[in-house]
């Protein structure tokens, strides 16, 4: 059972700012420091000083962060809403030269232990939960919405956007960097908030993103319930965390492949490593670039492909036989076996270049796959992979299965804006 409530949000004081395009900003977690950067830069104000601040010297960040936080409270720059409240959210984006929609909106969810109906599906690392979690103690604030998919049996989403939010204008409304638009509105009359809650019970929800912050909610709602003793109650706003909720079965819902770019510490020599593949995989060398891309997108619908760059080459590597993944990753269920990222991070990265495929300073990860060119052009000893997106049918298949994907798995695009909606824990 999916347990929500609307919450009191606190947001950007529009009284103070008409355009909240130079204050919001991306998760932390798909912000480079090029970004951060230009999001330092474009407004004192932007929500960077508080989600991702950078480290001064003589500062701690985190402490920074929180009086930040405590400031803009207090000075006006931040304000918090009269009642609770559950916001309807809307992104018009276009990928691909294709318009997209997509609905769902933003409540707080009740956190619960393993075996709920709370799944997730990617294995976290400690070092990103250790970050988030000293935010959280100094904020004392969910900053940003964990992203989370469900079925939406009973069409919550769009009875509630058709009939109640369809041609008023929303509380909040602006475009990113990717020209995506983001629309908010607030909906606290208590018939529709009993409807989307009710319609919630019976629903698995699956954590798309934000894996790291949702176990960080749950090791910190532990470490309160310890520290309140007899005063510990299920009620405490920190017994929640503020999610993003979506339709799993939207045509809006977009998923693109997290490619890998793998620094080596020497050169390798193409002709035996070609030979070495050849164990698993039917290698075919592409001449253009954009037939490349096309023939791995098209080959994804019906087998599995992944791609590989290296020397300037171009080449698609095809499993010879689904055999080949019993026998490699028996262990594992056949979900999580038919996975391009564990088929690569198996076979390729474990099998043949004995590497582990967490190391993070062997291995990039990019949604981009024009970066992972470039990088791979400028360092002889670099080799690009380039993968498919995984269907959500298989990222559910997977989580309820009770298993986790390889890290960087996936990329739900477009992102939920940071700065859009906070949520303060209450004071005790």
């Amino acid at each position: 059972m999916a347990d929500i409530r609307p919450l009191r949000a606190i947001f950007y004081n529009q009284e103070r700012f008409k355009d909240l395009s130079s204050l919001v900003c991306p998760p932390y977690d798909v912000i480079s420091p090029k970004q951060q950067d230009y999001y330092y830069n474009i407004s004192p104000y932007n929500f960077i000083r508080i989600l991702l601040r950078k480290e001064m010297p003589g500062e701690n960040k985190y402490v920074s962060s929180g009086k930040a936080f405590r400031e803009w409270l207090k000075e006006g720059v931040l304000v918090q809403a009269q009642g609770p409240a559950v916001y309807f959210y809307s992104q018009q984006y276009i990928i691909r030269g294709e318009k997209k929609l997509r609905l769902g909106f933003i409540a707080l969810l009740k956190l619960q232990d393993k075996g709920s109906s709370i799944l997730g599906h990617e294995n976290t690392r400690s070092q990103a939960k250790q970050d988030r979690t000293n935010i959280l103690r100094k904020t004392k604030a969910n900053l940003s919405p964990i992203f989370v998919v469900f079925k939406d049996r009973k069409r919550v989403i769009q009875r509630v956007f058709e009939q109640h939010i369809a041609g008023r204008s929303p509380l909040v409304d602006v475009t990113d960097t990717e020209k995506t638009r983001h629309q908010l509105w607030n909906v606290d009359e208590p018939g529709i908030l009993e409807f989307i809650q009710s319609g919630m019970k019976k629903e698995d929800v699956f954590i798309a993103d934000g894996h790291h912050r949702y176990e960080v909610s749950c090791a910190y709602r532990d470490e309160m319930r310890k520290k309140l003793g007899d005063k510990f109650s299920e009620d405490l706003s920190f017994n929640y965390t503020l999610s993003y909720f979506t339709s799993s079965d939207q045509r809006g819902l977009s998923i693109m492949p997290i490619h890998r770019l793998l620094r080596l510490d020497t050169e390798t020599d193409l002709a035996p490593f070609l030979k070495c593949l050849k164990e698993y995989f039917d290698v075919e060398r592409v001449k253009e670039k954009s037939r490349f891309f096309f023939l791995l997108e098209k080959g994804g619908s019906c087998e599995h492909v992944i791609g590989m760059y290296k020397n300037k080459s171009y080449f698609l590597l095809r499993l010879k036989n689904i055999r080949i993944l019993d026998k490699e990753m028996g262990d594992k269920p056949k979900e999580y076996r038919s996975l391009d990222t564990a088929i690569l991070n198996q076979l390729i990265f474990k099998g043949i270049l004995n590497l582990t495929p967490e190391d993070k300073d062997i291995i990039k990860y990019s949604a981009n796959p024009e970066e992972c060119i470039e990088e791979a052009n400028a360092d002889s000893k670099a080799v690009a992979f380039f993968l498919n997106p995984v269907k959500i049918e298989n990222i559910m298949a997977v989580a309820l299965k009770g298993d986790k994907m390889p890290p960087k798995s996936t990329y739900f695009y477009p992102k939920v804006l940071s700065g859009l909606v906070v949520h303060k824990h209450d004071s005790i």
